[in-house]
């Protein structure tokens, strides 16, 4: 297959749409272009004052690892981070995440968590043998195993880790310049608005396991849902990439 052709189907390049456009609900699942999905969620720092003027940091760092052939959650990361420009949580925050003073105290600077985390993005590209479509050269290998990360909005990878690595001159993995928004893609394919992301697995019939607003336990729903989206037909595409060499795609 052309890598043209391949980019296209991934969702690198687009001609008018960025998600799948597919609104046949329940026929059966479908071939999906991503053999696995990291979803991810962060929890940041934040304050009830309505106001954006302190930067937001991450506090909790979690993915999962979901097979797009068997729905199972394979492996998984998480760790707390130690914010640097505002160290002390607000009530707000603490209370809206269940993240303690403690617990971000105890945690890893943000450079030493994406340290980590990329290991931990080793260590399963090893196991599983995948790789992430981020340029031609990855899509030359019909045999490897594709994957692509997932989140519910663009915030997570496209404002709060984009916006927190300029300010902290920090390097960020190329891999994590690419995703797919769970929350547009659930938009186009079932064709309704979700109220949230509890309500869009409320309105496909799963209940939200654990806590609202833990990083951890939103990240795990959010596979839930892409599970029951990929079984509904909906075929995972890329909808957002910042890599320079495929050009910033606007969401719609």
């Amino acid at each position: 297959m052309a890598t043209k052709r391949l980019a296209r189907q991934l969702g690198l390049i687009r001609r008018k749409s960025v998600a799948p456009t597919n609104g046949n609900v329940g026929r059966s699942k479908s071939k999906q272009l991503f053999d696995y999905l990291i979803v991810i969620d962060f929890e940041s720092t934040c304050w009830n004052d309505g106001k954006r003027h302190q930067s937001q940091e991450i506090i909790e760092f979690p993915a999962v690892l979901l097979s797009t052939s068997t729905g199972e959650i394979e492996s998984e990361f998480h760790t707390y981070v130690q914010p640097q420009e505002h160290p002390i949580l607000s009530e707000f925050c603490m209370e809206l995440t269940g993240i303690k003073q403690a617990q971000v105290d105890e945690g890893v600077p943000l450079r030493i968590c994406l340290s980590q985390f990329c290991k931990w993005i080793q260590k399963i590209q090893q196991q599983k043998k995948i790789i992430f479509a981020t340029g031609i050269s990855d899509l030359s290998n019909s045999e490897v195993k594709l994957c692509a990360f997932v989140t519910w909005s663009d915030w997570d990878l496209g404002v709060c880790l984009e916006y927190e690595c300029k300010r902290k001159q920090l390097l960020k993995p190329v891999f994590l310049n690419s995703w797919i928004d769970l929350r547009v893609t659930y938009k186009i394919f079932y064709r309704r608005k979700p109220k949230g992301l509890s309500g869009a697995l409320q309105e496909v019939g799963i209940e939200f396991l654990g806590r609202e607003h833990s990083g951890l336990d939103d990240s795990r729903n959010t596979a839930l849902l892409a599970w029951k989206m990929i079984r509904d037909g909906c075929l995972m595409k890329i909808t957002r990439s910042l890599n320079k060499f495929w050009g910033n795609t606007p969401p719609f």
